[in-house]
């Protein structure tokens, strides 16, 4: 059954914050009660359209003592109970507790693991394959770092990808990569394994962790490393050094002042992913509901080249497709971990 005191609850604070706003609040409290009132619209709404189909189901059940009625009330029924259960999911589903993060910007890194060339030419693939995801959605897809190998590849890169719902649908991709292929630089047409580390941070603002300027270091430098993309520009790298946790963050775009608040960015969200992860811990119970356990290390996905084949071990999804998913078309893999993680979560809440 669905929690009616609840439901009660929502609706009676939905229309005092509607109140509120049409009252006019004062300045500093607009934007707090603007997004609180955005996020309970959609449920609302979906409140809504449940409790229509009820008084429906009602209405249409008492027309059915009027013989003249009776047909058009039967129809009317049959209607209204196929279309309930999908409204209760619905409705279900706009109950989930919210992440506070999945509506912003995300800070996306990968970094080669083991596989010496191969895994950075990999890493280069995921780092393609991810910009094309977010063109395809309409996304902002802004390189913040880029180090290249001699082949190519991808020694370490960061991007900062902004748009509608974009730590929402690329959330579940830190982890582990693995590629099963046979290499550009393999003469014997063996199939070698590497793989590549993917973090996906929500970018946080600076009202969210706030940085004593007695905690950080700044140090400028040339950039550098074989084959990168601004070898021998200026000496405008900016590398920062978080002294409490030993975090090392660098930027090496042309201007010093971007690269400093490219890094702080970037600062800001390893730090904020940290406290994210300590509440995860303490929350240990919930989180093994979830879609993996966001570690790192965890391997989560395997792209098999010979067989055409991309596989998630955390809800076991194989799909043959891996030339359109190397391509950048994620919907099916993103819509069906999301879809997973609902599901997990709903059986966790027991909404």
């Amino acid at each position: 059954m669905l929690p009616e005191d609840r439901l009660f609850q929502i609706v009676q604070r939905f229309e005092f914050l509607e109140a509120r706003l049409n009252a006019g609040p004062a300045a500093d409290e607009i934007a707090a009660i603007s997004r609180e009132y955005a996020d309970l619209k959609p449920v609302v709404a979906q409140i809504g359209e449940w409790r229509a189909a009820q008084d429906g189901i009602a209405e249409a059940q008492a027309m059915l003592a009027d013989p003249e009625m009776r047909e058009l009330a039967e129809d009317e029924l049959s209607r209204l109970r196929q279309s309930l259960p999908d409204l209760e999911h619905r409705l279900r589903l706009a109950l989930l507790p919210k992440d506070a993060a999945d509506a912003r910007p995300a800070i996306l890194e990968i970094r080669p693991g083991t596989g010496g060339d191969e895994a950075a030419l990999f890493a280069g693939d995921l780092l393609n394959m991810y910009r094309r995801f977010s063109e395809s959605n309409g996304w902002n897809f802004q390189l913040l770092e880029l180090s290249e190998s001699e082949l190519g590849g991808v020694r370490e890169a960061m991007a900062r990808i902004e748009g509608e719902g974009v730590f929402a649908r690329l959330k579940y991709e830190s982890g582990v990569h693995r590629v099963q292929r046979v290499p550009e630089t393999e003469s014997g047409g063996r199939i070698h394994t590497s793989a590549a580390t993917v973090a996906v941070l929500p970018e946080a603002a600076e009202v969210d962790i706030d940085i004593p300027t007695s905690d950080i270091r700044i140090d400028t430098m040339r950039a550098s490393g074989a084959g990168g993309q601004h070898v021998n520009t200026t000496d405008s790298a900016v590398r920062i050094t978080h002294l409490p946790t030993g975090i090392i963050v660098t930027s090496s775009e042309k201007s010093q002042h971007q690269n400093r608040a490219n890094a702080m960015a970037v600062l800001r969200a390893r730090l904020y992913d940290m406290e994210r992860s300590r509440a995860d811990a303490e929350r240990a119970a919930d989180r093994k509901s979830q879609v993996g356990s966001g570690d790192r290390s965890e391997r989560i996905r395997t792209y098999n080249f010979p067989q055409g084949r991309m596989t998630d071990h955390r809800i076991g999804l194989t799909l043959y497709a891996l030339d359109r998913i190397i391509a950048g078309d994620l919907a099916e893999i993103t819509d069906a971990l999301i879809a997973h993680d609902q599901a997990a979560r709903l059986a966790a809440e027991g909404v």
